[in-house]
């Protein structure tokens, strides 16, 4: 309680209205559609009956912290409202990349599943549902593999990183990692994939690979486009020039949304900035205080002008407790609806179950006809 009182003190002595730290509660960034050449329209590509189609997933890492809840999960809300056709996965066969301990991966399961729900996620508006659930998941990806060559995967940059960081032993399934990313696109015709800008050139893949197929086989997947969310990446708040992780061994350089008030408040006046202390935005010469207008804008749903306008006058230490009382805020509600979603384990199976249900009805039919194509019956 001492730490939040002396927050709010030094908001007072910043003399920083109201209309500063305000956050417009469920606010959305822009994102934009990558420009894609369009497929011929037949009786294959038709399959959703001309209706946009998203599909994305998330690793279950557990509570996610703030950079996934602002550059992802937050946007998923929005698309959801968007679009009549969408998928979100918990994509747990991706998770087996890394060796984890089985207990600790079914529980992973189910706080990430809280946690999307708690954000905004409505099974009522997508399908939710685990990945491996769905078997025609890895089936796909196995066909996919073997139109897949191995120089076209080891030119993707993440393998390269990834493979290095594990002294070059990675295994297979890291390898593969990005063609059972085609399969999850593709196992439902999805139109649309909202991704990073680090996961672009996994998408050209997936296209690629469609585009592959249908010329073998005639026109059958559509060529999926990106959807890039306008939200910049979410950095590290002890190394603004690395993006913010779970894995970071700094304890203060990553904001969980579940941490308490008093621990956000913690973080954000440690943040790393520069010794200018106004309040400017330029990525390049200032990224510690240029990671905070981002998280601002972000949180808020304001632009980068209109938070850098509201700012103006202000030093960074002052700063530092805006942006922490404003992230507070958009995570208070969240956190509370994840420990009550956390204590009915059933309810978050039965969602799974029901969305994984639903996700078969789309993938069995595709899948069928696939194994039709390539000769399989």
């Amino acid at each position: 309680m001492a730490a939040r009182a002396g927050l709010f003190r030094a908001l007072l002595r910043a003399r920083v209205s109201q209309k500063q730290i305000r956050h417009a509660s469920m606010s959305f960034t822009v994102c934009k559609e990558l420009e894609a050449s369009s497929f011929s329209e037949d009786r294959t590509c038709k399959a959703n009956n001309g209706m946009d189609r998203i599909f994305s997933g998330i690793q279950p890492t557990g509570i996610p912290h703030l950079g996934n809840y602002l550059g992802a999960i937050q946007n998923w809300v929005r698309l959801q409202e968007e679009y009549n056709s969408v998928l979100y996965s918990i994509v747990d066969l991706h998770s087996l990349t890394v060796p984890r301990d089985p207990p600790y991966l079914r529980q992973s399961i189910l706080d990430t599943t809280a946690a999307i729900l708690a954000c905004g996620i409505n099974p009522k508006r997508c399908f939710v549902f685990q990945q491996s659930q769905v078997p025609e998941h890895a089936e796909l990806g196995w066909i996919f593999g073997c139109f897949t060559s191995v120089p076209r995967l080891r030119r993707l940059p993440q393998w390269k990183i990834k493979n290095t960081s594990q002294n070059n032993e990675g295994n297979v399934g890291l390898f593969m990692y990005p063609v059972l990313q085609a399969a999850d696109i593709l196992l439902y015709k999805s139109t649309h994939v909202p991704v990073g800008e680090d996961q672009v050139l996994h998408l050209e893949l997936a296209q690629d690979i469609a585009q592959h197929f249908n010329k073998k086989y005639g026109k059958f997947f559509p060529k999926p486009r990106a959807i890039l969310n306008s939200t910049k990446k979410i950095k590290s708040l002890r190394d603004p020039t690395a993006k913010m992780s779970k894995s970071d061994p700094q304890k203060l350089a990553t904001v969980s949304i579940t941490d308490s008030a008093e621990e956000i408040a913690l973080k954000f006046r440690k943040a790393v900035t520069d010794f200018t202390s106004e309040v400017t935005y330029d990525p390049d010469s200032r990224p510690g205080v240029s990671n905070l207008v981002s998280i601002h804008a972000a949180v808020t749903g304001l632009s980068i002008k209109e938070v850098l306008h509201q700012s103006v006058g202000l030093d960074t230490a002052h700063y530092k407790m805006i942006v922490a009382e404003a992230v507070i805020q958009k995570l208070a509600p969240v956190r509370n609806e994840i420990k009550r979603l956390q204590q009915d384990k059933c309810h978050l199976e039965n969602v799974l179950k029901a969305g994984a249900e639903k996700a078969k009805e789309l993938a069995a039919p595709v899948y069928q006809e696939v194994r039709r194509l390539v000769g399989l019956q």
